[in-house]
């Protein structure tokens, strides 16, 4: 002010948040968990050029609504051949794939209730999709915080026509089951005279837990759904997998559904590219992020946190929770303050989804991390902590 009064400091709102979280993070030469932000439009349209060219003919012409042997086809046959599917019909959203596929097989077995976990992206994350536009039923096998058991999905009081599992189980830190308990749960669905679907955004990292092909984890199921963004670091996109029949089905309905978009090469491009680039690379991911997660796990130890979760303790995937006892808001901070000042980025974003001052995060451990050794870990994470509030920070 012109008389010298110092006015007090304004605080920052969403885009002044959202513009020092995209700096901080292109800023950042040391990243140990992989987010999709801090890339240009013109920076993400090159990178799409030249990771593509070696995995379709960028010579070709432009593809139109999806139909016949363009780059949509191509990515299309490509994911039945890996899945060891029939068929597989690109969609423009995983939400989308999902209802059809549902919808599809509930018109088959003459049954609209599916046995889902109630922590399933098809309950939690879809906003009531199956109901409200479907007209589909969800039935719980179980609430707890995993995949249901044979005799949870033998033993339900009601007749269901399709089992859906995801794998992995996002919600309770990207859980999986054994081999022998996946296999069991499909037996007692069969036996249930029910249909098996896949929710398998990211059943493309499995591989490694379950010791299993792609194709041989798919054939226990009726029918696949897989991400091209999740794990691939695609655009956007998913693909339903199944028998020839239920795929062409799907396809009509996607018309119905308004996905017959006009154009989805970038889409269908950056899939392929992502097949090609990303999709070796997965094992590797998975084997590192135990790596990084025991090394969370010692780190926090160390610095007498007073009470911490690293979920699950040996990750199935290369995917994981971290659980803290401080506010979210103060460990987005101390993260931000922590990319700004040593260019280095820690984690993402956190959630309170739990009781007050209980915070989570997803650590996502892909190509930036691999050279991430317990002892870079270890001084990240003491440099993270000291820049809680005095309040917050553990007695070490």
């Amino acid at each position: 002010m012109a008389d010298g009064t110092a006015q007090p400091e304004q605080p920052e709102g969403p885009e002044d948040i959202r513009a020092r979280r995209l700096a901080a993070w292109r800023g950042s030469t040391r990243k140990l968990t992989s987010l999709a932000v801090g890339e240009r439009i013109g920076e993400r349209l090159a990178r799409l050029t030249a990771d593509a060219a070696g995995s379709y003919d960028l010579d070709d012409w432009l593809d139109f609504y999806g139909n016949g042997d363009g780059v949509v086809g191509e990515l299309e046959r490509r994911v039945a051949e890996l899945l060891g599917m029939e068929a597989a019909a690109f969609f423009p959203t995983g939400t989308m794939a999902q209802q059809i596929a549902l919808r599809c097989w509930a018109g088959r077995t003459g049954n609209a209730a599916v046995a889902v976990h109630p922590l399933s992206h098809l309950e939690v994350h879809e906003r009531d999709a199956c109901l409200t536009v479907s007209g589909l039923r969800a039935v719980h096998p179980t609430s707890e915080p995993r995949l249901p058991t044979a005799d949870e999905v033998r033993e339900l009081d009601e007749p269901f026509g399709t089992l859906a599992l995801e794998l992995p189980l996002r919600d309770t830190g990207f859980a999986l089951p054994t081999w022998d308990e996946l296999t069991a749960v499909v037996e007692a669905a069969r036996e249930r005279e029910a249909v098996v679907h896949f929710d398998g955004a990211r059943l493309w990292e499995c591989t490694a837990h379950f010791g299993r092909e792609l194709s041989e984890i798919a054939a226990l199921a009726d029918s696949v759904y897989v991400s091209f963004y999740k794990s691939l670091d695609g655009i956007s996109g998913a693909a339903l997998a199944g028998p020839e029949a239920l795929v062409a089905e799907a396809k009509a309905w996607r018309h119905r559904y308004g996905g017959q978009v006009f154009q989805q090469w970038p889409a269908a491009l950056a899939a392929l590219a992502g097949l090609d680039r990303e999709l070796p690379r997965l094992p590797s991911y998975v084997a590192h992020a135990q790596v990084v997660a025991r090394a969370l796990d010692e780190a926090f130890t160390a610095a007498g946190v007073p009470w911490f979760r690293v979920h699950p303790h040996q990750p199935h995937i290369h995917r994981f929770q971290v659980w803290l006892p401080y506010p979210a808001a103060d460990l987005d901070e101390a993260g931000l303050r922590l990319a700004e000042e040593t260019r280095t980025t820690l984690f993402g974003r956190w959630w309170e989804s739990g009781p007050p001052g209980l915070a989570m995060t997803e650590v996502t451990v892909a190509s930036s991390a691999l050279e991430w050794t317990a002892d870079d870990v270890a001084a990240a994470v003491a440099a993270f902590l000291k820049r809680l509030p005095e309040g917050d920070r553990a007695v070490g």
